[in-house]
């Protein structure tokens, strides 16, 4: 029997594991079973009812401002005993958090084999986005199998060395799961968009907009939402670096809904819905193109290349002319917006949770304890 123990910690990570972990509950001679160490436990949550997931162990590690140092220490010490039990013969892990890291770090100290899907991505920044950037690297250095959604990631792996047996493209689970969530019958959405408006959903969180590079996010906002033909539609990050400066900058707005967090089946069916997303997101880059929804990308650098390369997204930085100009673009010029919205997805046909159950199987080899 092949023993598979799956760890999440936050949204993103159950997003692109839940079609993983139907996979494995589906394939004869596996036994699998699912932790979370609740990095981000509310966020998470949300993502386990929609795919109907049900936790084996949870850490449940998240408290109230504790640093990555934190994170890290607590998630090492309350895995131990979880992998002593159940003795898998593969910790399965996806990206770049410090769920993800601490993980995979007590997994290679307990001599169990690691598999890091969505592996290789790089920006070549340590500092952006930050830890990402190095936990990521130091994880697929650390697996025993690398996922790597596309040709360029798996490019990124072989240049540091990595050996070719253990690089495998499969695509990004990401497609299977918003796949299987948009074919669901319409779900309502969180606002009312006035009629004739056209819908721009963003999301701003990530650690290193924070301070001025979100300020002027802000800003682009408020511009875009004096068009006569825009209706905004953001919902704010509960850490309180981006709600607290959003609410009180466009909280009382005319053209902007401002929204809690939304759980991943309400936020797939605005996405379907919207005319164009804003965002600094990793996992959006991926996900808009499979909706056919034009993507600007508020960062200075991707890890994901290839969607500007395939012409599905574009990366536009945080200042505050760029984002209005690019955005105006593409809501005043069908052309450049049909080249947007029907160029290709880069990141897979769906088949990612299927072939990574494959390798699994095809891998494993009575571990060494």
């Amino acid at each position: 029997m092949l023993k598979v123990l799956t760890v999440m910690g936050t949204r993103p990570e159950a997003v692109k594991m839940a079609p993983i972990v139907s996979r494995l509950a589906q394939t004869p001679g596996i036994e699998s079973r699912l932790l979370v160490t609740a990095q981000h436990r509310e966020m998470l949550d949300q993502v386990l009812d929609v795919f109907e997931l049900t936790p084996d162990y949870d850490l449940d590690v998240m408290r109230a401002n504790q640093t990555l140092g934190d994170v890290m220490a607590h998630i090492l010490v309350r895995i131990q005993p979880v992998l002593r039990e159940f003795r898998p013969n593969w910790v399965l892990v996806q990206g770049d958090t410090t769920t993800v890291l601490a993980a995979a770090t007590a997994a290679a100290f307990e001599n169990i084999r690691v598999g890091h899907v969505e592996a290789g991505l790089r920006t070549y920044d340590r500092q952006n986005p930050f830890p990402e950037e190095m936990n990521r690297v130091l994880v697929d250095h650390i697996s025993d199998l690398c996922f790597a959604p596309t040709e360029t990631a798996a490019a990124a792996l072989r240049r540091e060395g990595i050996a070719e047996e253990k690089i495998h493209i499969t695509g990004n689970p990401v497609i299977d799961a918003i796949r299987r969530i948009s074919a669901r019958s319409d779900h309502p959405l969180p606002v009312t968009i006035p009629e004739g408006k056209r819908l721009i959903v963003v999301t701003a969180h990530r650690r290193e907009n924070h301070g001025r590079p979100l300020r002027q996010i802000i800003e682009a906002l408020r511009q875009l939402a004096l068009r006569p033909d825009v209706h905004i539609v953001y919902p704010v990050h509960y850490n309180p670096n981006v709600l607290q400066p959003v609410t009180e900058a466009l909280g009382n707005t005319p053209g902007i809904s401002l929204t809690e967090p939304l759980d991943y089946l309400t936020f797939v069916h605005l996405m379907k819905r919207a005319d164009i997303i804003l965002t600094d997101s990793g996992g959006l880059q991926e996900e808009a193109p499979s909706l056919g929804v034009p993507i600007l990308v508020m960062r200075e650098l991707t890890e994901r290349p290839e969607a500007i390369e395939a012409g599905v997204a574009r990366l536009v930085g945080t200042d505050t002319a760029t984002i209005v100009a690019e955005a105006a673009r593409l809501l005043d010029d069908e052309t450049a917006y049909n080249a947007m919205a029907h160029a290709v997805n880069p990141f897979g046909d769906g088949s990612a949770a299927l072939q990574i159950v494959d390798l699994l199987l095809r891998h494993t080899l009575v571990p060494a304890f």
